[in-house]
């Protein structure tokens, strides 16, 4: 179904010692640090108004906590706040689409200007998470669709990120299909290749000016 020459080989990644070195990575850390800095009084007064607001409306948890696998296939905890009316962790977690009627009314704007995903600030703090790097899928998508996609596991060399090169080339929202998640998934193999601080902060502006023009919001 799939090019094999997509296939991502770590063994040729090691060796040839492709992406990003430990230097890059201390520089990329300090980098996620001090935007966690700048960006915690600012972010935490939205995620206090959007706790109430979620509250208000809907009596219900503020915050979603779903188990995903971070670098090195490390498992965590992602959080982000609340925007359906449940909380799927399991082995059968189905993708949000657009219209979806799981989703509350509150939830749909969160959605909207992805507010939903600014607690992850916190898993960037721990280091579980950067600003910017492969977007972490359910445990469960990754557990499906890991064996039918040539290289998929080369994702996991990077630290997962808020927002990627996939999110900026519009490759989010539902999978339905392998090829749908394998063209995401090429995207996160080239970012692992090619992952600098460049190409990090072209991400990042790219970024802002999707969520500014609300572009991919389901």
């Amino acid at each position: 179904m799939f090019d094999a020459d997509s296939e991502f080989d770590a063994i040729t990644f090691q060796s040839t010692k492709i992406g990003a070195g430990r230097r890059y990575a201390w520089a990329k850390r300090v980098g996620d640090i001090v935007a966690v800095a700048i960006l915690a009084l600012p972010v935490g007064a939205v995620i206090l108004a959007c706790a109430v607001a979620i509250k208000l409306s809907t009596g219900g948890p503020v915050f979603f906590f779903q188990a995903r696998y971070g670098q090195n296939r490390r498992k965590f905890y992602i959080v982000k706040l609340r925007t359906m009316n449940v909380a799927e962790t399991g082995k059968n977690v189905v993708q949000a689409k657009a219209s979806d009627p799981r989703v509350t009314r509150i939830g749909a704007v969160l959605r909207r200007f992805s507010f939903d995903e600014l607690p992850q600030l916190w898993n960037v703090a721990k280091g579980e998470m950067s600003i910017i790097g492969p977007r972490p899928h359910a445990v469960a998508h990754d557990d499906a669709f890991g064996p039918l996609i040539p290289g998929y596991d080369g994702r996991f060399f990077a630290k997962p990120g808020i927002t990627g090169l996939a999110q900026v080339r519009g490759q989010r929202g539902p999978t339905p299909t392998v090829g749908t998640m394998a063209r995401r998934i090429q995207s996160d193999l080239e970012y692992v290749r090619k992952q600098s601080l460049a190409l990090d902060t072209q991400i990042l502006f790219q970024t802002l000016s999707a969520v500014l023009k609300r572009t991919n919001a389901l």
